[in-house]
């Protein structure tokens, strides 16, 4: 087939990423259709990358027969809408995490995708970003030997705006939910129990709306296997976000970027870049290359390697964690 023609529905920030990704960066991609419920910033996105409609009224993309496949960078709470909507107009679509935060409406838009026939993937990033990837190639060829221990550090340079905690679902939904995916996808298996503490140390305002800004959940494999992840709303020094995998015959380990490898000596001692600051830059190649998996599979008809049982599951994880820091006790993950 030719070139996949795409439509971005949601214009904000990460939409205007994949929508200049896909324009710019995937080959085979073309951006043909920009909607968002603000129609000034579908228009300011579409001329940005030279897309041939932009609108505020989505049923019009999803209705038009030039559009082989949908990516849905709009709000969590339309997300299973918008996918069993394309799903049933005949679109592949791509979806931002997470598909919902209820449950019914996961497995429902699940149902639509597959009654239609069309293929499905989910954007967690970080399983395309190739520090990530490769240490789990590592993991998963026994270079570790038998997985006993996983840690994953994870921590945001600056709290997000009040009015988006309001409707984010919480730090484990919004936040966590990565480290949940990553959690399974490098170890290679399923999280059975976990145990969940929280706190309130960065920012009242997050208190205030219901919502906590530091976490610790404590997770426990069905292997046996232990893991540990940590979780902030604020690091002074930027984007922080680290993953160890300890075992039986070593451990791999995947740090942080910096800007650059510059080392500067003096009479102080020696310095070096901290950090990239946000997640945008440090996962800049991930959210290129997981687009382009996407494309590639609608060109080949082939599954993507993020389905909807991936999208399924860090929710059950993210609803344990709530449920576990409420009821202050660990809990068996249900399925």
């Amino acid at each position: 087939m030719g070139n996949v023609r795409l439509a971005v529905i949601g214009a904000g920030r990460i939409g205007r990423v994949h929508a200049e990704n896909a324009s710019f960066r995937v080959p085979g991609a073309e951006v043909v259709a920009v909607a968002d419920v603000m129609r000034s910033a579908a228009e300011a996105c579409a001329a940005r990358v030279r897309a041939q409609k932009a609108t505020d009224r989505i049923e019009e993309v999803l209705a038009d027969h030039s559009v082989d496949a949908v990516v849905i960078a709009s709000s969590t709470d339309t997300h299973a809408r918008l996918i069993a909507e394309a799903a049933r107009s005949g679109k592949h679509v791509f979806c931002e995490k997470p598909i919902d935060l209820d449950l019914e409406k996961i497995d429902a838009a699940i149902a639509e995708v597959k009654r239609a026939g069309v293929l499905f993937q989910v954007g967690f990033n970080r399983r395309f970003d190739p520090s990530f990837q490769k240490a789990r190639e590592l993991v998963q060829a026994g270079k570790v030997g038998e997985p006993q221990l996983l840690r994953i550090t994870s921590r945001d340079p600056k709290p997000p705006p009040i009015d988006y905690v309001k409707v984010s679902g919480g730090l484990f939904a919004d936040m966590t939910i990565h480290d949940f995916d990553v959690a399974r996808w490098m170890m290679g298996d399923e999280v059975e129990e976990l145990f969940a503490f929280s706190g309130n140390l960065v920012d009242p305002a997050i208190r205030e709306v219901g919502d906590i800004d530091t976490a610790v959940v404590s997770l426990r494999y069905g292997s046996g296997a232990l893991g540990s992840i940590d979780n902030s709303r604020r690091a002074v020094y930027g984007y922080d976000v680290r993953v160890e995998v300890f075992g039986s015959d070593g451990v791999v380990q995947v740090g942080n970027l910096p800007p650059s490898t510059v080392t500067v000596g003096g009479v102080g001692g020696y310095r070096s870049d901290g950090p990239l600051f946000w997640f945008i830059e440090r996962f800049e190649q991930a959210y290129v290359n997981e687009l382009r998996h996407f494309v590639d599979c609608v060109s080949k008809g082939i599954a993507p390697s993020v389905g909807a049982a991936d999208g399924r599951a860090p929710v059950l994880l993210a609803r344990a964690a709530s449920r576990s820091l409420a009821e202050r006790r660990p809990l068996k993950v249900e399925r």
